[in-house]
């Protein structure tokens, strides 16, 4: 069974940067999603980002991090990178890395076959 291991996050001052990396024990399939969810304390988990695993690289990303994150794979499709800029207090909370078995059309909607312990994210002001 496919583990997820998660690693980055921190604390920043608002304005920096942050780089969260999910790696994938297991095989992983062209036809599956990885991706990044945040939940803040008393909100719902919602979709950050996701990216296809076909090499095609087709991407999701939440309104409101367009422009400021970005997703992509290394090392084949086992490993997913969030890259994290001009960080905002609203961008403060647990970040959780998710696979989706179901594809790229399912997993922004939270239709995840696994996921990660999460890694915390704080943006002060």
């Amino acid at each position: 069974q496919v583990q997820l291991v998660e690693s980055g996050g921190g604390s920043v001052q608002a304005g920096g940067s942050l780089r969260l990396s999910c790696t994938a024990s297991g095989y992983i399939y062209s036809s599956d999603c990885m991706g990044w969810f945040r939940q803040a304390p008393g909100k719902e988990r919602e979709a950050v980002a996701t990216i296809q695993t076909d090499g095609g690289g087709t991407t999701y990303y939440a309104d409101s991090v367009k422009g400021r994150f970005s997703i992509s794979l290394v090392n084949g499709r086992n490993t997913v990178i969030l890259q994290m800029n001009s960080l905002k207090p609203d961008d403060t909370a647990m970040y959780f890395c998710a696979l989706g078995r179901q594809g790229c059309a399912k997993l922004p909607l939270g239709y995840a076959s696994k996921w990660g312990q999460g890694t915390q994210v704080t943006v002060s002001s």
